[in-house]
């Protein structure tokens, strides 16, 4: 009933049209994404972000489809879900999408809890670390997750 037809971990820009088309299907009214960016600030930065540097385990993409299989199983009771993510991996600009979810579901409610379950999911349990890149050259490590 619930399908993931995208769970992605990728070095190429990711295509938010192509994850919206992957989750299209006319029986499912309601669609949610979710677009994670580089940001050129950080609480912790002393210096403005100028980049992001991701890097990931080998088996991150099988865990991405995890987390996605999971968050569309624990929708509600016979709810039909179609989940597309992607989560972007090397050297990032400000502004470039590090993670790409699309959600379809015959609901809003249903897209929009899958769809954040999926990101907070992807936050605290993806193996994908990134190193963040200040004007001044300076770097540090920030934790799991994008």
């Amino acid at each position: 009933m619930n399908e993931v037809r995208i769970a992605a971990i990728s070095e190429e820009r990711l295509d938010v049209d192509a994850h919206l088309a992957a989750v299209d299907d006319p029986a499912l009214g309601g669609v949610t994404t979710f677009i994670g960016r580089v940001r050129d600030n950080d609480p912790d930065a002393t210096t403005a972000v100028v980049g992001l540097e991701y890097s990931s385990h080998p088996d991150a993409e099988s865990t991405l489809r995890r987390i996605a299989e999971e968050a569309a199983a624990d929708a509600v009771a016979d709810a039909r879900v179609v989940v597309a993510v992607s989560h972007r991996i090397g050297r990032l600009d400000v502004g470039d999408a590090a993670v790409v979810i699309a959600v379809a579901a015959e609901h809003r409610a249903e897209a929009f809890e899958v769809c954040r379950a999926v990101i907070e999911d992807i936050k605290t349990s993806l193996p994908v670390w990134k190193r963040q890149v200040e004007s001044d050259g300076s770097t540090s490590w920030k934790g799991i997750g994008g």
